[in-house]
């Protein structure tokens, strides 16, 4: 892989820290800033909205800009957005803030992709993804607890300091790294793309891709409850276990990103059966220590080899407009991102218990080979010319996810 992928995964790394951060934050800025929990809560909901409205509509802005100039433009955008966050005293500057961050990552992270996916060259796009979303999990597993530690010691402006800090040096990186190209004047149009993207096999990628997600942050945010509740370990057992998560999902995006490239039909298929079973059996196990442990670990290995599998086939699927695709790919999982958690929350209110989140889960992984299902017997998973190179014999990953 070339040195320009992991300065663009280091950059995914200090963003994904920025977005799930404030789960560590809340109490202080709530106190420091004057207002309620809520009112900080909404903070990420302002987050995750920027991304999902971001994500496709910045990528199509930034279509005719120079690649790099475009990731130094929504890097440095990111970065004095937590300057300005770190130093502000009103909460609604800071809400402003926030959203400004969410559009420049998700402007990033769908030109990264794109951008990740060129130079890893055509037979590698998988690879060069697991890179980008590997920053995402070093994040969960690194990035999160350290801003919180930084906040009992420091408060929590130190937080939006040190991912300003993290990425400074990706800045400088970028420039230095990611090479220098000419404004294409050929390059499709932005209605050229937007017609590529009707593909119905690229619709049902990006759905599974929901999905999957979906599945995996309705039970990540609710894990804590799980083990102290359910599992009956204790809350320093938490922080443990939400590691273990971080660390199976980078082991997954790793796995994911070589299988993508090379079998994802059976990576899909095998992966999808063995992640409904797994959240089945959580549920069913998650009174036993040991096995929850387990649980935690090995679901998160497959749902993000899964899904950095599915991120990888929708580059693959729509070839020729790599920006918009990674656009929606990022706008397709934060819908998950968003939708999971709240269908657990549904849940959860509706007194069905704490194992809830984790039937909601392998629920939403059904209607996702469900619908792989249908889209196989509707014969929406046709081969086209963006698939990936083992798809002649591995079958489309649709098809083989049914």
């Amino acid at each position: 892989m070339p040195f320009a992928i992991y300065v663009l995964g280091l950059a995914v790394f200090a963003q994904g820290t920025s977005e799930f951060m404030l789960s560590g934050l809340v109490e202080a800025m709530a106190a420091d800033l004057g207002v309620s929990i809520p009112a900080v809560g909404s903070l990420t909901s302002a987050f995750a909205v920027g991304m999902i409205v971001g994500a496709p509509l910045v990528a199509m802005l930034s279509l005719r800009w120079p690649r790099r100039r475009a990731l130094l433009a929504f890097l440095v955008t990111f970065l004095l957005a937590h300057v300005v966050g770190a130093l502000t005293g009103s909460f609604e500057v800071l809400f402003v803030t926030r959203v400004i961050a969410a559009l420049a990552n998700a402007g990033f992270l769908a030109v990264g992709l794109a951008t990740a996916a060129a130079m890893a060259g055509p037979q590698a796009k998988g690879r060069a993804t697991s890179v980008l979303l590997s920053g995402i999990t070093l994040a969960c597993i690194a990035g999160v607890p350290l801003g919180a530690v930084l906040s009992e010691m420091w408060g929590w402006r130190s937080a939006f300091w040190a991912v300003a800090i993290i990425s400074a040096p990706a800045v400088v990186a970028v420039l230095w790294s990611v090479p220098a190209t000419p404004v294409d004047l050929n390059a499709p149009s932005a209605r050229h793309e937007l017609r590529v993207l009707r593909s119905p096999r690229l619709i049902t990628v990006l759905a599974l891709g929901a999905l999957v997600n979906g599945a995996t942050f309705c039970s990540f945010t609710y894990l804590s409850p799980v083990i102290t509740n359910v599992t009956g370990l204790g809350t320093n057992w938490v922080p443990a276990a939400l590691a273990l998560f971080g660390i199976g999902s980078f082991v997954g995006v790793n796995i994911g990103g070589r299988l993508a490239d090379t079998r994802p039909g059976e990576a899909l298929a095998v992966g999808g059966a063995a992640l409904l079973t797994g959240w089945l059996l959580f549920a069913l196990t998650a009174g036993n220590p040991v096995l929850a442990l387990i649980f935690v670990f090995l679901q998160g290995v497959l749902s993000f080899g899964v899904g950095s599998t599915l991120i990888a086939q929708s580059l693959y699927t729509a070839s020729s407009a790599p920006t918009m695709a990674g656009g929606f790919a990022t706008g397709a999982l934060n819908v998950g991102a968003a939708a999971g958690p709240a269908l657990g929350g549904l849940a959860l209110a509706a007194d069905h218990g704490y194992r809830s989140p984790l039937v909601v889960s392998a629920l939403l992984v059904l209607a996702a080979l469900l619908l792989a299902g249908v889209a196989r017997a509707t014969g929406v998973t046709g081969r086209n010319a963006g698939a990936a190179p083992e798809e002649s014999s591995a079958g489309s990953p649709v098809q083989a996810a049914s």
